[in-house]
């Protein structure tokens, strides 16, 4: 009788302490106090999180740990990117490069949001791809020049002639949109306001500057609601991602290096369906940009082609190879400082503080004689804008800000680079001399291989630089979000 008491007992005991862990992980109840959570005590308004869906036009990329840099071929003996063994966190990335279709409707709001205004169009102007990068002083072109951006014969292609700095506009507004139609959605914002100002970082600094509802809803961070920035992959997001190395995965290591973003050593396809097709789209030889005509050529363009022509790779990514180079978010430095930092490595960290009273960069003046932090003239005329309207505006930080032992100072694109931070015996002078070279703070990495360039460009590991205001016919660009939270559990591969 008293050893059933005692199971009862200890049965009552699991039971319930199995009932406050469940209420626990739940949310239901304070870990800290055994409170209740929610109406009853302390609101904590992100209960009922869960996991979200892929945001809109992203892929999920497990991250994970990978050999970054040249481990095939160095043909052109730079050496820029000598191997080393770097971790990258899960992320969202672009199905496919950013298409002339997506960014025309970029040019839509901002020309029905600002056109006509006479001063304020300027900000539609200045996010126009400059066209002119077709011409070619030997080469027939001005039909792309005309019709490349706006005829529906090439919407699905990638947009070019893009600069970093509009690049990185456009994915600013796209994390707007984005964030303000889940607001409308789920009754956070009216619907009526078209063409709105809504900016995700000043609405969650000031939600009454926004169209809020009659309930005056907000969806503050703790929500969970609104999704992190679209914004420019980091150089090493970027070639992970390219990479694909599930194709030579085996439990905990990989079996072998890759050169492309396919599995095996060749441009074409070995696999009997479609063997020797090309796997992507390059310049196969002098004078060559497509092969002969009914053989290798998939839509004859002999430029680019449609985003998704040709096969994705493991991470079911489009174009990581071919078509159009694509711009990363990293400055540009021959030298990968694999010692200073092996987690989410990234060159190019400017830090900076909201203006305490919330103000917003609401309106455009352009003087010639009054460049501010906002926008800039660049050699040719064209205008280049730094922040778009209703931006938080931001400030730089002061000595009470980095007074800490991971950073001591706001703008950290030159950490570790010759600075006085980083001086030794055997290096007393920057590792470049801004003087004589084209190396600066403007340059910006671009990766990947385009329809311009051969096949050793393919190389998810080669990397090139141009200034942010630079714009090309063959450099195009992809978004990446940040994943929150730990990475998602997947089921575990087969052995082999």
């Amino acid at each position: 009788m008293k050893t059933r008491f005692k199971f009862i007992l200890l049965l009552s005991i699991f039971v319930i302490v199995s009932c406050n862990r469940n209420n626990y992980k739940s949310g239901k109840i304070s870990q800290a106090t055994g409170i209740k959570l929610g109406e009853d005590g302390f609101d904590y308004k992100g209960l009922k999180f869960k996991d979200k869906n892929t945001p809109p036009g992203l892929i999920f990329v497990q991250g994970g740990t990978f050999t970054k840099g040249n481990s095939k071929d160095n043909v052109m003996h730079d050496w820029n990117n000598t191997p080393s063994q770097q971790y990258v966190r899960s992320f969202f990335m672009d199905e496919t490069e950013v298409t002339n279709l997506m960014y025309l409707e970029y040019l839509d709001w901002l020309k029905e949001k600002y056109g006509s205004d006479e001063n304020l169009k300027k900000v539609y102007e200045a996010a126009l791809p400059d066209t002119l990068a077709w011409r070619n002083p030997l080469g027939f072109n001005e039909d792309m020049v005309n019709n490349y951006l706006r005829h529906p014969a090439f919407k699905n292609h990638p947009v070019v002639g893009v600069s970093w700095q509009q690049a990185t506009n456009f994915a600013k507004w796209r994390t707007n949109r984005v964030n303000e139609q889940i607001l409308i959605k789920e009754g956070y914002l009216n619907d009526s306001v078209q063409y709105s100002n809504f900016n995700t970082k000043a609405y969650l600094f000031n939600p009454s500057a926004n169209e809020t509802n009659a309930d005056s809803l907000y969806a503050s961070v703790e929500t969970g609601l609104l999704l992190p920035e679209y914004r420019l992959p980091t150089e090493t997001e970027w070639e992970y991602a390219a990479l694909g190395l599930n194709e030579l995965s085996e439990k905990n290591n990989y079996r072998g290096k890759k050169k492309f973003p396919w599995d095996g050593e060749y441009t074409r396809s070995q696999k009997k369906k479609n063997l020797g097709d090309q796997l992507a789209n390059f310049k196969l030889g002098e004078g060559d940009y497509g092969g002969i005509a009914g053989w290798s050529e998939i839509d004859g363009s002999g430029i680019t082609t449609q985003v998704d022509a040709y096969p994705a790779n493991s991470f079911g990514l489009y174009g990581m190879g071919g078509n159009v180079a694509e711009w990363v978010a990293d400055v540009y430095r021959p030298i990968i400082d694999e010692d200073a930092s092996d987690f989410n490595y990234y060159r190019g960290n400017v830090y900076k503080k909201i203006n305490k009273d919330g103000n917003v960069y609401s309106s455009t003046y352009f003087d010639d004689s009054q460049e501010d932090s906002t926008w800039r003239k660049l050699p040719d005329g064209r205008i280049e804008l730094l922040k778009l309207p209703n931006e938080l505006l931001e400030e730089d930080l002061t000595n009470e800000d980095v007074t800490r032992n991971n950073y001591s100072r706001d703008d950290n694109i030159n950490f570790n680079d010759g600075d006085s931070e980083s001086i030794d015996n055997e290096r007393d002078s920057k590792m470049y001399d801004e003087s004589n070279t084209l190396i600066s703070d403007e340059a910006r990495v671009y990766k990947g291989g385009s329809w311009l360039d051969r096949s050793y460009y393919l190389d998810p590991a080669q990397r090139r630089f141009l200034p942010e205001y630079m714009t090309t016919n063959f450099i195009g660009f992809r978004c990446a979000m940040s994943y929150l939270g730990s990475s998602r559990n997947i089921t575990k591969p087969k052995k082999r």
